[in-house]
């Protein structure tokens, strides 16, 4: 199976280097600096579950790219994913399939417009990773989960071929019938992380030490009733799992988009928290606090904006 990775970052680095790993056909569609980068230190991977080292990695500029390939994995941010597409859509042929690794939903109406329905999976990933100054991707948790399946819930020969390939790699490959459902409970936790730990601008451990554990709560309540009355409710067990990680005592837990936020970077706010909300108010479902993470998101990003000009 030959499969293009669209760029080398966090998570595509890291999923297409264990792939790398275990000698499958594989290339990093990359801009001309990573790709130097690559050539130059190769793909470096820092892990507990292990470290990868591969030296010149399979690499492909958008300019090159000319060929369909089997399978498309695509993890860019959201606000990337114009830009994506228009870089690999070259590589989609008659048979392509693409599993997206983003967060939410809306990308897979984009990308059903764009290649049509019968091409795009659902798919999700479970794993906190960065790429460092330098290149190198650092795993910093105990997970690296990759589910994926058709979204009518069927087990169809294509992705048969797909758990077959991911079997052997270093990281946990789980093909499932229930991929939406999947999908829309990571959203609510996610949604509920981000919310949460951008507008108070903490991990949930100082959250909840400040004595403010109901708001987690509260915002996991909203983002659960959107899911449900989206066709999606998210299970007791999901949910419980949900609430024990977002109320823990001293926890480090943040959102990536809370270090994004940080390093005074772009976020995925309308993908991730907009998109929800909007979701949820086509059928009346009230969220407050949603409302007011979400535009305080849209005010950093108003902020970030007018500095920006200002430089």
């Amino acid at each position: 199976m030959r499969i293009l990775v669209v760029g080398a970052g966090a998570i595509g680095g890291y999923f297409g280097g264990r792939l790398l790993e275990v000698k499958q056909d594989v290339t990093f569609l990359v801009r001309e600096r990573r790709a130097i980068e690559l050539a130059g230190s190769g793909l470096q991977i820092q892990s507990r579950h292990g470290d990868v080292n591969i030296a010149d990695p399979s690499s492909v500029l958008a300019e090159k790219l000319d060929t369909p390939f089997d399978l498309v994995l695509l993890s860019c941010k959201a606000f990337d994913l114009d830009s994506a597409i228009a870089s690999f859509a070259p590589a989609v042929g008659p048979d392509t399939v693409i599993l997206p690794l983003l967060n939410g939903m809306r990308h897979l109406d984009i990308l059903s417009q764009r290649f049509g329905p019968e091409r795009v999976l659902g798919g999700l990933a479970m794993i906190s990773t960065v790429l460092e100054p330098g290149g190198r991707i650092a795993h910093l948790n105990d997970f690296d989960v990759v589910a994926f399946g058709e979204r009518d819930g069927s087990r169809s020969a294509r992705v048969e071929a797909i758990a077959a390939t991911f079997s052997g790699a270093r990281f946990t490959s789980r093909l499932t019938q229930t991929v939406l459902q999947e999908m829309w409970e990571k959203w609510v936790f996610i949604a509920t992380c981000a919310g949460l730990t951008c507008l108070m601008r903490a991990p949930i451990g100082d959250i909840v030490t400040a004595g403010a554990a109901d708001l987690c709560t509260s915002l996991l309540s909203e983002c659960a009733a959107i899911a449900g009355s989206q066709g999606f409710p998210p299970s007791p067990s999901s949910l419980q799992q949900s609430q024990a990680l977002l109320t823990a005592p001293g926890s480090g837990l943040a959102a990536s988009m809370f270090r994004d936020i940080e390093r005074h970077a772009p976020t995925e706010g309308d993908h991730m928290l907009g998109d929800l909300l909007q979701r949820g108010e086509g059928k009346g479902v009230s969220s407050p606090l949603l409302r007011v993470a979400y535009f305080h998101l849209k005010s950093y990003e108003a902020r970030r904006a007018r500095e920006g000009a200002k430089g």
